[in-house]
């Protein structure tokens, strides 16, 4: 009798796991969806320690932030996971974007001195729109707008533009009076350290072993602290205070300061725009491709529910923002839970449960030392190049704009301007080609918005 109520009450609660996460027609065995989300966490947990660390530099008192940088990260990763799980019922896990953290920090807050808050402000808003635009039908409109190979190009761009913020934080690449950039000294431990840390990545990624960028973090700094070499800011290892497994620190000196009128200047409307342009158009890529990947595509290609997932997207942006992060969204390493049979919301509910229990290892993030994370730049730069790859070269009017983005992200130091450039030129060199069906008045309009921007600029 009893083992006919412990049967009973099992079927009962695997029922009501498929009822939650499950969307119709779906069958959920809870094994799988289990084993597939901790395979996507452990290609993912990356993000925990290389966000607070592009973003730390941003802020004053560098290092001192990353413990509440590593709360930020694992809670807007956690809340996204949860908002995909339960919202969508979809397998994909979210934490803040590669590209446009480094954006956030080197470009607007580093170079361009726009305050953190007002950055902040400007991922908000970007997320309200990307909502608005999932909730209605400007989704469809909006993925029409631009040619693909813009959007291949966008992503090759910020893959150069990682790469390059790797190699300079490995000492592999440094500034040259003469040559604008050379070659760093690699007698120093950093470069060396740096490259077989990205030489051990590249191996296990090869080898498909699952977390291989997590596995070269660690080791390298596992090789730093033991070894004593000067990387940890200048000096070695010490052990923080408290242990290494510690309760959560809030993100207090982060939650809710955006600044939202300084993030609605004229200045920041290009700002707002390249955050919205990246992740929507890094979302619908990462999502069409997952869902091939998975089988979950309809007869018509089309995404069931995809008006949920990409609610789910913008919203985890807005919460991340409030939180103190920069932009979060859907990650294509969620491929690895699907290779292991992942197709429900479960896998995402697993990924972020295994981001809530990260919250308490933030002392072990705040000494990971930057050419353990310098060369998952690197290798993270490299997948996103890819996209190169993409790039319809027989078709000019679409292919140079596309290779114009690529170019001027990295050498401009800007994710917006590249951007903008690779959006202008496409526009004016149809224009003047006469190849007036391809444009329509959004993209006149863009264009002028674009160059008053510069203008705007310009004059200071």
């Amino acid at each position: 009798m009893v083992r006919k109520n412990a049967v009973g009450l099992t079927m009962n609660l695997s029922a009501w796991v498929e009822r939650l996460f499950a969307r119709p027609n779906q069958k959920l065995v809870v094994r799988t969806e289990v084993r597939a989300g901790i395979a996507t966490f452990l290609t993912l947990s990356y993000i925990l320690f290389v966000n607070p660390s592009i973003l730390s530099s941003a802020f004053p008192g560098g290092a001192a932030w990353i413990p509440q940088l590593m709360t930020t990260t694992a809670l807007s990763a956690a809340v996204g996971c949860f908002l995909m799980a339960f919202l969508a019922r979809y397998p994909f896990a979210l934490a803040p974007g590669m590209g446009l953290n480094a954006y956030f920090s080197y470009t607007l807050i580093q170079q361009q001195g726009i305050p953190w808050q007002a950055a902040l402000g400007a991922v908000l808003i970007s997320g309200l729109f990307f909502t608005v635009i999932s909730l209605t039908g400007l989704r469809e409109k909006v993925f029409t707008l631009f040619p693909r190979d813009l959007m291949h190009g966008t992503a090759a761009g910020i893959g150069l533009f990682l790469a390059l913020i790797g190699c300079n934080h490995a000492g592999w690449v440094v500034a040259h009076p003469a040559t604008l950039v050379g070659v760093g000294d690699f007698s120093q431990p950093a470069p060396l350290l740096a490259l077989a840390g990205f030489l051990l990545m590249a191996v296990l990624h090869v080898r498909k072993v699952p977390g291989s960028i997590l596995i070269g973090i660690l080791a390298i700094t596992a090789a730093s602290a033991f070894s004593g070499l000067p990387v940890f800011e200048g000096h070695a290892l010490t052990q923080p205070r408290g242990g290494w497994i510690q309760w959560p620190v809030w993100p207090k000196d982060l939650f809710l300061q955006l600044d939202l009128s300084g993030a609605l200047e004229v200045g920041m409307l290009g700002i707002v725009f390249s955050f919205l342009f990246v992740d929507f158009f890094d979302t619908a890529g990462t999502l069409v491709g997952l869902s091939s990947q998975a089988g979950l595509l309809d007869k018509n290609g089309q995404l069931p529910g995809a008006r949920a997932a990409f609610t789910s997207d913008a919203l985890a942006t807005m919460v991340g923002a409030c939180l103190g992060t920069s932009t979060t969204t859907t990650y294509i390493e969620s491929a690895a839970g699907i290779e292991e049979g992942g197709r429900t919301g479960l896998t995402a509910a697993i990924v972020g449960c295994c981001f809530l229990l990260c919250l308490f290892l933030w002392p072990l993030a705040s000494i990971v030392p930057q050419v353990a994370t310098a060369p998952a730049l690197i290798l993270i730069g490299c997948f996103l190049m890819m996209g190169w790859g993409r790039i319809q070269w027989d078709q000019p009017a679409t292919a140079i704009p596309a290779a114009i983005t690529v170019i001027t992200m990295p050498l401009t130091f800007s994710i917006a301007t590249g951007i903008s450039f690779g959006i202008a030129s496409y526009v004016l060199i149809n224009l003047l080609c006469g190849s007036f069906r391809k444009l329509n008045v959004w993209h006149y309009s863009l264009t002028v918005l674009i160059l008053l921007r510069f203008a705007y600029l310009q004059a200071g």
